[in-house]
This record gives structure tokens, sequence and C-alpha cells, in this order.
């Protein structure tokens, strides 16, 4: 039997402590809602004077900071709302380092020559589908998908399915086909 490493025991000790379900969201989330706060000013600014007569305004951090607190304790005192954070973390960490490698892949065919970057429909592209699997890392972080999935095996048939897959897939090429070439918006290549 192979002994657990000192870092694998540290970690067990960490998780048995409660870091990984109250410190580690707990300081995630203050940081995010006073992120927020300071960015958004929604308590306004306080004016100090300086020694030398000069007027600074600066954001109201002490109420920013005891908004994100209570904020950050409440979450973390709701079990279900930590799991649901873990999960989801997870996943989008995984998927971006699916997206790293994907880059990776894409780098080793690029010559080099010129700088490779993703423009245009390319890029929107991409930003759709990465949104669409974050909606459904966290539809599945919260258990709804499952549902989804399991109401569909239970009540449908393939042949349903296939059908509202077909009209869908229809749909898509009609869309593709009718969308018009707007006149003015054609791209120049400059040599």
């Amino acid at each position: 039997m192979v002994e657990p490493s000192v870092l694998q025991g540290t970690l067990g000790f960490f998780s048995r402590l409660g870091m990984f379900d109250v410190v580690l969201p707990f300081i995630l989330v203050f940081t995010m809602v006073y992120a927020i706060l300071e960015k958004t000013k929604i308590y306004g600014m306080e004016k100090i004077t300086d020694s030398n007569g000069k007027t600074m305004e600066y954001t109201r951090k002490n109420l920013n900071s005891m908004t994100a607190f209570v904020v950050a304790f409440f979450v973390v005192a709701s079990s279900r709302i930590v799991a649901i954070i873990n999960t989801t973390l997870q996943h989008v960490v995984l998927l971006l380092v699916l997206i790293i490698c994907f880059m990776l892949l894409v780098g080793a065919m690029h010559t080099g020559k010129d700088p490779y970057e993703v423009t245009g429909r390319w890029r929107t592209m991409f930003m759709i589908i990465i949104f669409i699997a974050i909606i459904f890392i966290f539809l599945n972080a919260i258990g709804v998908l499952s549902r989804w999935w399991d109401y569909l095996m239970r009540h449908w048939s393939s042949n349903a399915v296939a059908g509202i897959g077909l009209i869908v897939l229809i749909l898509i090429f009609m869309i593709y086909v009718t969308n018009e070439k707007k006149p003015g918006k054609a791209e120049s290549k400059e040599g």
C-alpha cells in the first residue's frame, strides 16, 4: 500500500479544517463583492482634505468592506451555495485548461511568419461557445441539467427528440442561407 505524501496529508488537514468549504469561498466572495463595490461606488465618495488644504475623493472603503464581509458570511453559511461555487469553479478551470490545450494545438500548426490572432467571426463564435459552456456548467452545478436530461429520457421517444433536432437544424440552415451580406461591409485587404 502506498503511503500518502506529506502534501496529501496537509491538504487533508486543510479539508478537515474547513479551508475549502469555508475559508477559500469566503475570501473569493469577499474579494469579488468588494471589488464590485469599489468599482461601482454605490455608497458614494468621501471627501478628505489633507494638511495642505487639498481635497481628495476616496471610496467609502469601510462600508464597502463591511458589506462584502456580510455577503461573504451569508454565502459561506449556505453549504448549498458553497457546493455550487466549488463545482462551478472546478468545471470552469477545466474548460480553461481545455481552451489552452486547443490554442497550443492550433499554435503548433501556425507558421510563425505573421502574428496569429483569432478575430472576426471566429472570435465571436468561440466567445459564444464558451458562454454556452459556462451556462451548461452552472446548470449542471445547481442540478437542473441532470433533471432536464432525466425528463427527456423518461418522457420523450427517440423519434420525438430526432424530430426536434431536425427542425432546429433546418432553422439554423434557413437562417444561414437567408442571412444577407451588407454591401458596405466588404473587407479590403491591404498589401
